[in-house]
């Protein structure tokens, strides 16, 4: 126990915005690779460029503020 894999050890890190996101969705670049995102605050939007952090991974969409 104590290793954290998979989805969950995405949780808590920081991610860029790469097509703005906003409460009905978005892309990030998270390790590498591109993802759907949406932001946690559905009035909350988040420009490219942007650094972000994931708080949660739902499916294959990653949830940020």
């Amino acid at each position: 126990p104590g290793t954290v894999t998979g989805v969950d050890a995405l949780k808590g890190r920081q991610a860029v915005v790469v097509e703005r996101v906003d409460g009905s969705g978005g892309r990030i670049k998270l390790a590498g690779e591109i993802w759907s995102a949406r932001s946690l605050d559905a009035d909350q939007s988040y420009e490219p460029g942007r650094e972000v952090d994931v708080v949660e991974i739902e499916g294959a969409t990653a949830v940020v503020m």
